[in-house]
């Protein structure tokens, strides 16, 4: 883990290497408005790291795919029969993007300038109007690494992906395996942009400071989250006693149902940063609604007792999620520009739930629809003020420890990551 610093001088446009930063304080204005460090953190870290991809809900049958594009990749990952792959969204022919729809199905990949076609295994199948001697073999789509963590889609760009993601797996799939998503059902997906770099939305992701800001969401999310138990603000502490009552019961339940639900918390210090944790919900306990009770009759996993909390799970650079006793939303964070960065959001339910008898849509995505506008518009008015020449680095509250920890392994991710990786491989064959 690198040993920060204060910097010698301010971070410029150019980036030096190593980077160094102020513990306990937010980044240097560049690192959300320059567009060469916006480059390295195209190179350096998304095509460098894992990052989250999908779901494989998304992409149920053969054929069925979903793009991943950042900065200048994009990345195609598709069903091909029981397997899921991933490979550059690039033809082997002059180049050209291949799928431009963010999801959708095909028989085969068919290159829309000069028809080059490829099976869902990425070989190339059909190129015409080529000589004798021309070896299809040889033109397969190029391969990127993929992994599935019980339903959740990673992929990494470089050629030797970082080898802890195997460690990683182990510890979160005990979470994760009784609720079934690599056989829950999409019940609806969201994408928006928010106009800002995308560090400032992980950052606004990883703390509950600005929760207030969120009235569908503090329903049910208890305000004292990131907070230690002898730092709890005055006017937080009835909200405290229920926390712990609405703990002490979810532990209980836990215990007798045998699911884990102690954090575990790694997100720096290590390639794979993440965080996962069984929690209690406020109100009933068992959804994100306005009275916590639970939005969808069916339960995500075949469950009897509904009022199990959230699952939340996170990983750096791009993903977090909260799975519940009813459904799950999962969330990817895909850098456009140095100031426009996509959020998709996905819901999942049990294979069997139906709209309009199990559940009701709005109902259904309501808290967060309404939570990603808010939050849109606070990283809206976060880039227009790290782009002042007034703005500096400020110091981060004690529940905004998880910010530091991100900020700390982005440190890490641009001092250790390659510049502009090579392909992992020719054929989708050779991925890990």
């Amino acid at each position: 883990m690198t040993t920060f610093a204060p910097p010698a001088g301010p971070v410029t446009g150019a980036l030096p290497l190593p980077v160094r930063r102020r513990p306990g304080f937010s980044l240097e204005g560049p690192f959300y408005t320059s567009a060469e460090i916006f480059a390295e953190d195209i190179d350096r870290v998304f095509s460098s790291q894992w990052i989250f991809a999908g779901t494989e809900a998304e992409i149920p049958r053969t054929g069925d795919y979903l793009t991943v594009t950042f900065g200048h990749q994009s990345v195609i990952v598709i069903r091909d029969g029981d397997d899921v792959r991933a490979m550059h969204n690039v033809c082997r022919h002059r180049g050209t993007r291949l799928l431009d729809e963010t999801c959708g199905t095909v028989g085969n990949i068919v290159c829309g300038y000069h028809k080059w076609t490829y099976r869902t295994n990425g070989e190339l199948m059909f190129a015409p109007a080529q000589p004798p001697n021309f070896d299809k073999t040889c033109f397969a789509l190029r391969s990127v690494h993929v992994r599935s963590l019980d339903g959740l889609i990673f992929i990494c760009l470089a050629a030797d992906p970082p080898a802890d993601i195997d460690t990683v797996a182990g510890l979160v799939s005990p979470y994760l395996a009784p609720h079934g998503l690599k056989n829950a059902k999409v019940a609806a997906r969201s994408e928006i942009v928010e106009h800002g770099n995308w560090k400032l939305v992980m950052e606004n992701n990883r703390e509950c400071y600005h929760c207030d800001n969120h009235p569908e969401l503090i329903c049910t999310f208890f305000p004292t989250y990131g907070y230690e138990p002898d730092e709890i603000p005055p006017n937080l502490l009835p909200a405290y006693d229920r926390f712990l009552a609405a703990e002490n019961d979810l532990h209980a339940k836990c215990d007798a149902a045998g699911l884990p639900y102690e954090a575990i918390e790694e997100l720096d210090g290590r390639d794979v940063g993440f965080r996962i944790q069984r929690e209690s919900l406020d109100g009933a306990g068992e959804s994100f609604s306005a009275d916590g009770s639970a939005v969808c009759r069916r339960s995500l996993g075949g469950f009897t007792d509904k009022r199990l909390g959230r699952l939340s799970m996170h990983v750096q650079p791009n993903f977090w999620s909260h799975v519940l006793s009813d459904h799950a939303v999962v969330f990817s964070v895909l850098p456009l520009t140095v100031s426009t960065t996509v959020v998709r959001t996905t819901w999942l339910v049990d294979a069997e739930a139906e709209e309009g008898i199990d559940y009701d849509l709005d109902e259904l995505t309501t808290v967060w629809n309404h939570t990603n506008e808010q939050d849109g518009e606070i990283v809206a008015r976060a880039q227009l003020g790290v782009s002042s020449p007034a703005y500096e680095p400020g110091p981060y509250a004690p529940s905004e420890y998880q910010v530091e920890k991100f900020c700390s392994w982005y440190i890490d991710a641009m001092n250790a990551g390659e510049p502009r990786p090579e392909p992992a491989g020719r054929s989708t064959g050779e991925s890990g």
